[in-house]
């Protein structure tokens, strides 16, 4: 079966509604949701139990309108990035499996998911959990029928932080967690997922322990990764391309080198294989783009382009706010669409201060 990518705006946090009407009009059903991936509102913090919310009520979908128990609904993989500071407005895109009695040999998008195996608090941000994740990518990628890690183009996860109770469950059993501050352990969560990613992918070896979350020029170029309390195991979901996979969808990537480098959101999408000049302008993707997944980080110098700057130094606002509120406004600016899937915390997940970018596009609306 072939692989369709569906946007649905999200009308509060609770609606559903509008997540069944779109796949009913693609023409598939909730049994054949292979995964979500989506931006919801909420603080995007440690606490942020609006995804809790919405993880919920989409399990809960599964089983409500389809075949799917409560058991399996819990493996479907879903990364929900919390919070839509500034304008980025909350969206899910979904990804449905569609019949295509005639596919083209033409690169089209394949999709493979899987959990690993549960990430003890002790094992994040260090080569333990970084070795969990990387069997789990290597399984969504025999999933996916893809041979060539060069044809992934997006990898997904939704993985563990620390919270001060997995703090003390570590130090109850004798063992030292990596950072004892909550919120910043996201950073390093996402860091050991994207090391995972690199690893399964021959990105490179294994890293030492004392690279993760430190050494910048160590980064995946695909990875897109995303912590919470909302599991205890990595929830994967790996998107590239694959002849005659079928369907109308195709990937393509690239990074932004900081967070205002709207090349490296066009080189995505011309990646993804929509023509584009050497300036292009958001009226030349027409209705092609589905969506742009981007990661952003603060520059850990405070330096933008040389220029200095203040987030990092806020004690008002934490600086992850700022700069997803900043690139999502550029990333709208750039697609014309304020539904674009930007997530903070990009350690290691493309360039110090900047983050990788995929992009999908519908092969049936490009320009003739």
């Amino acid at each position: 079966m072939a692989v369709s990518v569906l946007k649905v705006l999200m009308k509060d946090a609770m609606d559903t509604t509008s997540l069944l009407e779109a796949i009913t009009k693609e023409g598939f059903g909730a049994d054949e949701i292979i995964g979500i991936a989506a931006k919801t509102e909420g603080n995007g913090g440690v606490n942020d139990f609006g995804r809790r919310l919405i993880d919920h009520l989409l399990r809960q979908f599964f089983v409500e309108h389809g075949s799917r128990t409560k058991e399996q609904a819990a493996n479907v993989p879903i990364a929900l990035s919390g919070g839509c500071p500034g304008i980025i407005a909350p969206h899910l895109n979904v990804f449905g499996r569609v019949d295509d009695p005639n596919p083209s040999d033409e690169l089209r998008i394949a999709v493979g998911s899987a959990i690993s195996e549960p990430i003890a608090p002790e094992e994040i941000g260090r080569p333990e959990g970084v070795a969990k994740i990387a069997e789990g990518v290597k399984k969504a990628m025999a999933a996916s029928g893809i041979e060539d890690p060069a044809d992934v183009h997006y990898v997904q996860t939704k993985s563990p932080l620390l919270t001060m109770e997995r703090i003390e469950d570590a130090k109850a059993r004798g063992k030292t967690v990596c950072i004892e501050d909550t919120m910043e352990s996201m950073a390093f969560g996402n860091a050991t997922g994207a090391l995972g990613i690199g690893v399964a992918l021959g990105e490179f070896p294994m890293p030492k322990a004392e690279q993760i979350g430190y050494d910048l020029d160590l980064y995946s170029s695909v990875a897109s990764c995303s912590s919470g309390v909302e599991h205890e195991e990595a929830q994967i979901m790996l998107v590239g391309n694959k002849r005659g996979a079928g369907g109308r969808f195709r990937i393509g990537h690239s990074v932004m080198k900081d967070a205002i480098d709207i090349d490296g959101i066009y080189e995505a999408i011309r990646n993804a294989g929509l023509p584009l000049s050497d300036h292009p302008h958001p009226s030349d993707l027409g209705d092609a783009l589905v969506n742009c997944f981007i990661k952003c980080e603060t520059a850990q110098t405070g330096r933008l382009r040389g220029h200095r700057l203040v987030s990092l130094n806020d004690s008002d606002v934490h600086h992850t706010l700022q700069t997803k509120a900043a690139v999502g406004g550029v990333a709208a600016a750039v697609t014309g669409d304020p539904a674009m899937f930007v997530s903070v915390a990009a350690l290691q997940q493309g360039p110090g201060g900047g983050g990788m970018v995929a992009a999908i596009i519908d092969t049936s609306k490009l320009p003739s």
